[in-house]
């Protein structure tokens, strides 16, 4: 089963390119010890929320942008090995030697963690669009978001969107200053879903909101079960949309 690696990342804007060059650098890395996919997106139609958003998960500055990324593992051991040797490559491959390739942002800020997916539906694109979430979710309501998350992709995938990964909270650390945690304020008995959307382009996904908003689906979805609980918080999920600046997978690399 696919394995989601997720990040968050504040980037200076000035070290737009430099973060790509860096990415392209040390990404294919990631290629080489069996990821099949990583994207790099960074922020489009990124805004500011009144209880949580992106530019709070990452203690964002003003000259700073958000970056949403992840690689694809074909499954978790493949994962969890090259996790081990990440020290080790960090002496031994000058990719990750922070001496040698140093990070254009301030890792102390970077959330990241490992999830296991619960939906993944349609097939991945080439340069999409993609909406970037993360989402508070009481551990108990697992199976009642899975139902959600997979009714809002059979409308979704009718307006245009092709891909959809709803990821679990597996292998997510607490951090010292963020975490994936912080991001949505998370309570006792929540965890974190790492979700994505990926769309043909922004103007396809612009476009299919409105159109959603009529559907009957739609309103039913919305109207159904009154009086209960929604599975998880939404004023304190954490949403935007972001553009690939870089974009890797084993035919690109050569792997």
């Amino acid at each position: 089963m696919t394995y989601i690696q997720g990040f968050v990342i504040a980037v200076p804007t000035a070290n737009k390119q430099k973060f790509i060059d860096h990415a392209g650098s040390a990404d294919p890395l990631f290629i080489e010890h069996g990821a099949t996919r990583i994207l790099e997106c960074w922020q489009d139609n990124v805004e500011k929320g009144h209880t949580t958003d992106f530019f709070g998960a990452v203690d964002c500055k003003d000259d700073e942008s958000v970056v949403f990324s992840w690689i694809e593992w074909p499954d978790k051991a493949t994962y969890t090995a090259l996790e081990s040797r990440m020290e080790e490559l960090s002496k031994t491959d000058e990719r990750f030697d922070p001496e040698k390739n140093p990070m254009p942002f301030d890792g102390m800020r970077m959330i990241y963690g490992g999830f296991t997916p619960l939906v993944d539906e349609g097939k991945a694109v080439a340069d999409p669009y993609v909406q970037g979430f993360i989402v508070p979710v009481p551990e108990g309501n697992k199976e009642a978001y899975r139902t959600a998350a997979l009714e809002m992709w059979y409308i979704m995938k009718d307006y245009g969107a092709a891909r959809v990964i709803e990821a679990w909270q597996d292998d997510v650390p607490h951090g010292k200053q963020t975490d994936f945690f912080r991001s949505v304020k998370a309570e006792p008995g929540e965890v974190v879903v790492f979700s994505l959307i990926e769309w043909e382009s922004r103007e396809v996904c612009d476009a299919s909101h409105e159109k959603m908003m009529q559907d009957e689906r739609m309103k039913q979805f919305m109207e159904q079960n009154p009086g209960v609980e929604p599975p998880f918080d939404g004023k304190r999920m954490v949403y935007g949309g972001f553009r690939p600046v870089v974009e890797l997978t084993r035919q690109s690399v050569g792997a």
